[in-house]
């Protein structure tokens, strides 16, 4: 066992977590619908301010909703120490509840964003809540900061995210765990580019070969893009939008666009390569503009140290963790390139993100909560 905490003391209770999680679940919060991640703040924002949390609700910026950053009770508040982090947005818009409503089969239970990343946030909490109730003072103060853009690639919480991470000694990201339950200690780069394609219109029907369709365009540029993914790199094209009236040659279509790769060297050459799409053919104007970036995550030593603490207070619970790196972006990729000792993948089990079939394992709530409550009770007290 450690010699600073057994996390098997603290009780867990998979149906009592559950039931705190659904109103968040049901409390749906789209990145673009800043008053519906509003009341997701707000929700969470209650549940901190009852384990006695200094809330502080930072105003949001860019159309985005705001951000919630709690400092937990501590004698040492105020002293670098532990920054949770997560996002409250989701990708699933406003009447998703209807298609994916929340149900329990089995061991699985469904509902909007309960993986990504509603779940481990949830969880986090309960850690620190089943801490609070055995009366242990951790180590280190702990600090909750969720924004609200993490989906878009937090184009308008980068500068918060990593200020606040430079305060702390440790970041721990409840981000969903990979399937085989493993952390994350490293995450692709990841850039993202706005497209547009300029034509010319004329009447579809009376003088369909006078005009230049922006929207043909695009979508020989979309096969072109997607055709540039390989072992090094992944290009997606994700939106698409263009043409008003069907009976007009389209003018205007517009498109957004993903690449990731596991080194930076190979994100620069991926947006070489898109930039160098740009240029007028055949009377249709074609632009790529390079939107928000996240840098690529490599573990350091620091990193890995925090793994194996982990890998650690897993084994005493009765389980094994493995780590890796991992594409799909998260904010972990600001604070680990900061060289800032970070730890993601912490949150819930499951499948299905960003689909209609998302879903945790119950039964993980409780265990990676125990972990995450080992950490807190574990993380500064060998310094």
């Amino acid at each position: 066992m450690s010699r600073f905490f057994d996390p098997n003391v603290l009780s867990f209770d998979a149906e009592a977590m559950l039931a705190g999680l659904r109103p968040w679940v049901e409390c749906e919060s789209p990145t673009f619908d800043a008053a519906a991640v509003n009341r997701m703040m707000a929700l969470a924002s209650r549940d901190l301010a009852v384990m006695g949390a200094a809330i502080e609700r930072i105003p949001g910026r860019m159309g985005f909703g705001d951000c919630v950053r709690a400092r937990l009770p501590h004698p040492r508040a105020g002293e670098p120490g532990i920054l949770v982090m997560g996002h409250l947005d989701t990708v699933h818009p406003i009447g998703t509840l209807a298609a994916l409503p929340w149900r329990r089969e089995g061991g699985r239970c469904f509902g909007p964003g309960i993986l990504d990343m509603k779940g481990g946030n949830f969880l986090a909490l309960e850690a620190v809540r089943q801490l609070q109730k055995a009366g242990v003072t951790t180590p280190l103060p702990i600090t909750v900061l969720f924004t609200s853009d993490e989906e878009v690639g937090s184009p308008s919480t980068r500068d918060l995210i990593e200020a606040e991470a430079l305060r702390h000694r440790y970041v721990l990201v409840p981000e969903p765990g990979r399937r085989d339950g493993a952390v994350v200690t490293g995450r692709y780069a990841i850039a993202r580019f706005n497209l547009e394609a300029v034509g010319r219109p004329s009447h579809a029907g009376a003088r369909l070969g006078e005009g230049r369709s922006a929207i043909r365009r695009m979508a020989q540029k979309l096969i072109e893009i997607e055709s540039m993914t390989n072992e090094d790199c992944t290009f997606s094209v994700g939106v698409v939008q263009g043409g008003q009236w069907v009976n007009c040659v389209a003018t205007i279509c517009r498109g957004e666009a993903l690449s990731m790769a596991k080194r930076q060297a190979d994100l620069d050459h991926a947006v070489a390569r898109m930039l160098a799409l740009a240029g007028t053919e055949d009377g249709v104007t074609f632009t790529v503009t390079r939107g928000v970036t996240r840098p690529v995550w490599e573990p350091d030593a620091a990193t890995l140290a925090l793994y194996e603490t982990a890998r650690e207070i897993a084994r005493e619970i009765g389980f094994a963790i493995g780590h890796e790196s991992a594409g799909g972006g998260s904010d972990a990729n600001f604070t680990g390139a900061l060289g800032i000792p970070s730890l993601d993948g912490l949150g819930a089990l499951g499948d299905g993100m960003h689909t209609l079939e998302e879903y945790i394992e119950v039964e993980s709530l409780p265990v990676r909560a125990r972990l995450m409550a080992g950490l807190f009770a574990t993380l500064g007290a060998r310094a």
